[in-house]
């Protein structure tokens, strides 16, 4: 058996898998059905008894939202690029990966998406054909949710279950008061002030910082989402010298009757705008790339309510995107948690001493 051949004799990398949740691969009805369908067949995602969720899902909501949301989707795809979601989180694990090896280091990167394309299994599979033998998973989700977080890592789970040699695995929860993730959206703000004009707060200018909504009795069962957002809201402001009433921590893509997270970012847009407020810059700190949910739900739906309302001047604060400050804020979260593994590679002529010391070995034994 050459060195090549033999599987136990193969050099071991390490690799860090970026983890989002997913887009549609096309902005149609069918595309978006398939997206939806497999997103809220999720038990993480929607916690209600299987029998009746199937006939609401299959026989009402993809029905009726699915061409709807095509439409919506349409309006922020981007030209050549596609799926803003999937262009921006693509190259923010090019650009971690480049800044590994920048350093000197020679780590496998790569993305996965809980939901549609590229798949968990598939990225798996991937990484472990090029010789994984160390894996850190790297949610893209900043506040840790049941509904985010846990259910990319259980499906890495179920993916590894089905393996014979596993790789040594780690996790990061969350970083939601990670100094380099506030100080990278921080310099967001700052960017987007020094471009447009910083507002002027003492005359009721308004910071709104809109995280994803969650339905409250997710919070009451123990999930830490909404405690991590008002942390990562209360350091961001104080970190751009705010205080409370300056910027208001607010939750936004309910769906349902039931209570979700409060405040309701669409209401208290509406509010602000009737009580006169002329100016409000909005932000989305828990999305890392600009989606559906900020694009056309933040940028252009809740615009519109404001100024419908008598708001004036409306300004959208793009997600971290590609900001080198955000880069570098992956790269610090990842060596932290990598602290203690190699970042290289064994060369050829180790692992020939390796597998002359293995047949020397074999011949004692014979």
């Amino acid at each position: 058996m050459t060195l090549n051949q033999n599987p136990h004799l193969r050099a071991s990398k390490t690799a860090v898998l970026l983890l989002n949740l997913g887009t549609p691969s096309e902005p149609t009805a069918k595309a978006v059905r398939a997206y939806l369908k497999e997103f809220l067949s999720d038990p993480r995602v929607v916690e209600i008894p299987r029998i009746i969720w199937w006939c609401i899902l299959n026989g009402i909501i993809l029905p009726i939202r699915s061409g709807a949301s095509a439409k919506k989707y349409a309006s922020i795809w981007l030209p050549k690029l596609g799926s803003p979601l999937m262009h921006y989180s693509r190259l923010q694990a090019k650009e971690l990966g480049d800044q590994f090896a920048n350093e000197g280091h020679t780590v496998l990167v790569d993305l996965a998406m809980r939901y549609g394309q590229p798949s968990t299994q598939a990225v798996l599979e991937g990484l472990k054909a090029q010789g994984m033998g160390r894996l850190l998973l790297l949610p893209l989700y900043p506040q840790y949710s049941a509904t985010t977080t846990a259910s990319s890592f259980d499906e890495v789970f179920r993916v590894l279950s089905t393996w014979r040699d596993q790789p040594e695995l780690r996790l990061v929860k969350h970083y939601h008061d990670n100094p380099a993730y506030i100080f990278a959206l921080r310099d967001q703000v700052l960017s987007s002030w020094d471009k447009d004009g910083r507002p002027d707060f003492d005359k009721g200018d308004r910071l709104v910082m809109s995280f994803h909504g969650l339905p409250k009795r997710n919070l009451m069962k123990g999930d830490p989402y909404h405690c991590e957002c008002l942390k990562t809201g209360r350091l961001l402001g104080e970190s751009l010298g705010l205080v409370p009433g300056q910027y208001l921590v607010t939750f936004q893509s309910r769906f349902g009757k039931a209570e979700w997270l409060k405040p309701y970012t669409a209401p208290t847009i509406e509010k602000l705008a009737k009580e006169g407020c002329q100016r409000i810059d909005i932000f989305c700190p828990g999305f890392p790339a600009d989606c559906l949910e900020t694009l056309e739900e933040i940028a252009m739906e809740a615009r519109e309510i404001f100024l419908e309302h008598g708001g004036k001047d409306y300004r959208y604060i793009p997600c971290l995107n590609s900001n080198p400050k955000w880069i570098e804020a992956l790269s610090d979260i990842a060596h932290h948690h990598l602290q203690g593994w190699s970042l290289g590679v064994e060369s050829e002529a180790d692992l020939a001493k390796r597998a002359e010391r293995a047949e020397q070995a074999e011949r004692m034994k014979s």
